[in-house]
């Protein structure tokens, strides 16, 4: 997130790797590479909605773009007719490409106008251009005035022809002038650019503005801002999916419930039934776990340590009052105004539970996780640690 470094290219191992050199005495002219583990991808299946409905999972350097695009289709394939064999367990890149194309196609406009043909025909022409990039590199540039507010790149096509959002919570907070002035409506791109040439300036009110835009993109190195994170909240429509962009990272995200979850992608939760969605309702990387029912998720726990375990409802109560607090600034409401509408929700909470009763944790079941760290990554890795030693 430094200017430095430019983070907004997002892909597999082998983005950024040198092109083969032709004529390469050591490997024959067309031999075909091994086929790398990144090619093929385990599949989850979980209850949505009533169907078993699979996910297509990632391992640490998978191409997160595509399979971002491709779950949300997974998810929703009564609307986009994507479905896999019932008892798929892998699947390979060509597979999840063939899927995606063959949905564009059928984005054909039903108007036959010569016009709107050739639009559509100069659409498909642009993003099989781009399709490779979805399991390579994505190139996204992102305007810091609106958690929709990208430069538009010809990738950005895949998500338009599908009619799927494409969020980021990287915003300026309007209520630091100094900032919104030193940003303004740049891209991140045009932003570094501004931050080197302030820098050489003479002009000592130049310098200071430079030093205000590097000092944004340092503090928030996390690419999610408290005012991002209201905005995305109030923003994404309930029920909604969408990619969600943010450190280098394309996931599913859906609005459920007034609050925002992704979809847990990664390869060490496969056979975690109950890891499904991941919250995000904090800057700072703390979230919870949950099952496909957006209810706490527990990891298996070891005997004897009921007693220090936490009451899942009470990390519930506070994941709820999180949001509501976020919201009512959101809005201008004082947050000390919400006692009754917590109350509320506890009580609807409770009430719930009475009719839904969650099985209380014992020796041999598992115990709530919460977890937080600082990037995506490294807290879910840190968890899946966690997992694995609580299984020891």
């Amino acid at each position: 997130g430094s200017p430095e470094e430019p983070p907004l290219q997002e892909g597999g191992s082998s983005l950024g790797a040198p092109p083969p050199v032709p004529g390469d005495a050591a490997e024959p002219p067309r031999a075909q590479p091994p086929a790398r583990e990144e090619d093929f991808y385990c599949v989850k299946w979980i209850s949505w909605k009533g169907e078993r409905t699979p996910v297509v999972t990632q391992s640490e350097n998978g191409p997160c773009p595509l399979l971002a695009i491709i779950n949300i289709l997974l998810l929703q394939w009564k609307a986009s007719g994507v479905k896999l064999p019932p008892q798929k367990e892998v699947i390979t890149a060509e597979e999840l490409m063939a899927h995606l194309g063959n949905c564009i196609l059928a984005t054909q406009p039903r108007d036959t106008s010569e016009a709107l043909q050739l639009n559509f025909q100069q659409n498909i022409n642009d993003t099989m251009t781009v399709l490779p990039k979805l399991s390579t590199g994505l190139d996204v540039n992102v305007r810091f005035t609106g958690v929709s507010d990208f430069e538009y790149t010809p990738e950005c096509i895949v998500f338009d022809l599908l009619n799927i959002p494409l969020y980021h919570g990287w915003l300026v907070d309007p209520q630091s002038p100094e900032q919104v002035q030193a940003v303004g409506k740049l891209s991140y791109n045009q932003l570094v650019e501004k931050i080197i040439t302030c820098k050489q300036a003479s002009d000592s009110s130049l310098v200071s503005e430079g030093l205000v835009a590097e000092q944004f993109l340092e503090s928030t190195a996390s690419q999610l801002t408290f005012h991002g994170l209201c905005e995305l909240t109030a923003r994404a429509r309930e029920g909604e999916l969408g990619v969600f962009f943010r450190n280098n990272h394309f996931s599913t995200m859906i609005k459920h419930k007034g609050h925002l979850y992704l979809l847990v992608t990664d390869q060490g939760f496969l056979q975690e039934e109950g890891v499904v969605w991941e919250s995000l309702h904090s800057v700072d990387g703390d979230s919870c776990f949950c099952d496909t029912e957006f209810h706490l998720s527990h990891a298996p726990g070891k005997e004897g340590a009921t007693a220090a375990s936490p009451d899942h409802r009470l990390q519930q109560s506070q994941v709820d009052q999180d949001y509501m607090v976020a919201l009512s600034l959101q809005h201008g409401q004082d947050p000390s105004m919400l006692s009754d509408l917590e109350l509320a929700r506890q009580l609807q909470h409770e009430e719930y539970q009475q009719h839904h009763p969650h099985p209380q944790p014992g020796p041999s079941q598992p115990l709530p996780a919460q977890v937080s760290g600082r990037a995506a990554r490294e807290r879910r890795q840190r968890r899946k640690s966690d997992l694995d030693c609580a299984l020891l």
